[in-house]
């Protein structure tokens, strides 16, 4: 500890991150960054050549709107509108790929329930006193 009483900066650090739930951060981030590349492979190398057949080899990104055509000393000013189109795309297939799969993994996790139908408990039964007391209420009716 510090003379003032204050963790040092190491050591608040090593607490930091010996945490269990920065661990699971950590790896659910790598986990991440792998699944993201089998994703993105899945939807431009599979998905997207497939609707550009369908769609007649149209690529989205090369359509724009030009502002200013290029000249020798300058480039080309123009609204790729294309490149947006397609993005929405990318992530509408994403988003999609990313759903059924949580999906399939749901099921695979997914516990049968089983319902427990239990029977009511028996009525318990009167104490003494109160054995006692009915008696008499029943000696006093008569």
């Amino acid at each position: 500890m510090a003379k003032d009483g204050k963790k040092g900066l190491i050591a608040e650090f090593k607490e930091f991150i010996s945490r269990g739930n920065v661990v699971d951060m950590a790896v659910g981030v790598i986990i991440g960054g792998a699944f993201t590349q089998i994703v993105n492979s899945l939807v431009n190398d599979v998905i997207m050549p497939a609707i550009g057949y369908i769609i007649g080899g149209i690529s989205f990104s090369d359509f724009k709107i030009v502002l200013a055509e290029a000249t020798e000393e300058t480039a080309e000013a123009a609204i790729y509108y294309g490149n947006f189109i397609q993005m929405v795309i990318n992530f509408l297939l994403i988003a999609v790929v990313v759903f059924t799969m949580v999906k399939v993994i749901n099921r695979f996790h997914r516990k049968k329930e089983v319902v427990v139908v239990e029977e009511p408990a028996p009525a318990p039964e009167p104490s003494a006193e109160e054995k006692l007391l009915t008696e008499i209420r029943d000696l006093l009716k008569k």
